[in-house]
């Protein structure tokens, strides 16, 4: 995996990102609950706080839980919620080194069909169904990984120019229409939840 991608909308993070399935993975995980740059800056900044060049499952998986949370918690904290943003990023960790060998990108390699990789993202720990479909449409749109059925199993955000999530940020023009779109179904469930009520 070697791409240019403009998640995180800095390029050292960007870089990381786009070689590292491991680094892509976490700031998936990492991506709720705060900015979606925030949440892609995170897997620099841990590989940084590391003091190595990429993230290693094996590594993380290992690591004296209390000793991660406050690498996560250092300032600036990687997400809103550092303890338990740590603990989910071990888990995933620990998951991919159990059943996958440490190797992230085992996850998708060779996988036959969009329905078989979203079935295995969604048995990553931390991976709804959302979040699933986002990374399946963020893998077949922008890291190559395109098998048989990807849009369909990725649901609307498998769509061409949706911008409705991180699989079409291309850089801030894409990023600018991507919030935009979150922000009017936040309003819209907003409107929803009020005439219901």
């Amino acid at each position: 995996m070697d791409v240019t991608v403009h998640l995180a909308q800095d390029p050292e993070a960007d870089a990381l990102l786009g070689r590292s399935p491991l680094a892509a993975l976490v700031g998936m995980l990492l991506d709720q609950q705060v900015p979606m740059e925030w949440a892609f800056k995170g897997p620099r900044t841990i590989a940084d706080r590391l003091g190595t060049a990429d993230l290693d499952a094996h590594e993380i998986a290992a690591m004296d839980p209390e000793a991660f949370a406050a690498l996560l918690s250092e300032k600036p904290a990687v997400h809103r919620y550092p303890g338990s943003m740590a603990k989910r990023v071990q888990q995933l960790c620990q998951y991919l080194t159990e059943h996958y060998d440490g190797d992230p990108e085992a996850v998708w390699r060779g996988v036959a069909s969009g329905a078989e990789l979203l079935k295995r993202l969604e048995d990553l720990p931390g991976f709804g169904r959302q979040k699933a479909q986002i990374f399946l449409a963020l893998l077949g749109k922008q890291l190559g990984v395109a098998p048989k059925g990807w849009r369909e199993a990725a649901g609307a955000y498998g769509e061409e120019k949706s911008f409705r999530s991180v699989a079409d940020i291309t850089g801030p023009e894409s990023l600018a229409k991507v919030r935009a779109h979150k922000q009017e179904m936040k309003a819209a469930a907003k409107a929803a939840k009020a005439a219901g009520g």
